[in-house]
Parts: structure tokens; C-alpha cells; sequence
């Protein structure tokens, strides 16, 4: 189970990663704001793959401490998190020459939803739930 998560956290943390660096691309295309001399292509893909990691080992831990509802728990500190971390744009201190400092937040704050997003999306990919599980659920309903 923990190879799997661990998987699925590289996994997703490298398409985080990509889809960050895509769409800081297409962001600077579109309005012309240049931030790469503050946030580097390495920094993205590397906080992306390090989120994507610790929400491996915490879904492991939580899977493991709480059960079946560990996942519930799981998905819901993880959307907390990622809202949490919404702080940090804000906090940043922007070198004096960076122009149009104020479209910064615009480029960093929907990539802090990525590997969330990923998560999500490739989770029922990797981890499935077992057939036992469901066999015990399903004698469950059949019991009086």
C-alpha cells in the first residue's frame, strides 16, 4: 500500500509540476508579466513533487491510524492545506524591479491547487479499493 501511495505521489507531483509549468507559461504569454527570475522552473516542479510526496506519506499514515475513513480525513486536510498554503503568495517579498508585481498572486496562488487537483484525479488509478472490502460490504446489505 505504501509503494503504491508513495507511486502516486511522485506521479502526481511530476504532472502538478508540468501543468504549473504550462500554465506559468501560458500566464506570461497572455499578460506579459515575467516572474521567472523569482519563481524558477526547478522550484515549481520541486514544491509540486514534494507536495505530491507528503501527501503520499500522509494519506499512508492516516489510511493506516484511521482505517477506511482515513481517506475521507485524508481529502479534507489535504483541500485544507492546499487553501492554507494560499498564504505564502501574499507574504512574498518581491524584488523592487520586478514590474507588475500585483499579477503575481494571479500566477502562484492556482498552482498551490495542483497537486491536489492531480491527486484526485490519478488516485483511483493507483489505489483501488480491494475486492474484500467490497465483499465484506456487500454480505453486510445481504445479512438480516
Amino acid at each position: 500500500m505504501f509503494k503504491k501511495a508513495l507511486f502516486l505521489g511522485i506521479v502526481s507531483g511530476i504532472l502538478a509540476g508540468i501543468a504549473a509549468l504550462v500554465y506559468a507559461r501560458v500566464y506570461h504569454s497572455s499578460l506579459g508579466a515575467d516572474f521567472s527570475k523569482v519563481v524558477l522552473p526547478v522550484r515549481i516542479v520541486a514544491a509540486s513533487l514534494f507536495g505530491g510526496v507528503l501527501a503520499a506519506i500522509g494519506y499512508w499514515t492516516l489510511y493506516k491510524a484511521v482505517g477506511s475513513k482515513g481517506e475521507i480525513v485524508f481529502n479534507l486536510l489535504f483541500s485544507i492545506l492546499s487553501f492554507a498554503s494560499l498564504l505564502a503568495p501574499f507574504a512574498f517579498k518581491l524584488p523592487l524591479d520586478i514590474e507588475t508585481p500585483e499579477l503575481f498572486p494571479g500566477m502562484v496562488i492556482p498552482m498551490h491547487f495542483f497537486p491536489a487537483l492531480a491527486w484526485y484525479t490519478l488516485k483511483p488509478i493507483f489505489i483501488r479499493r480491494s475486492s474484500s472490502s467490497s465483499e465484506e460490504s456487500s454480505s453486510r446489505r445481504q445479512r438480516p
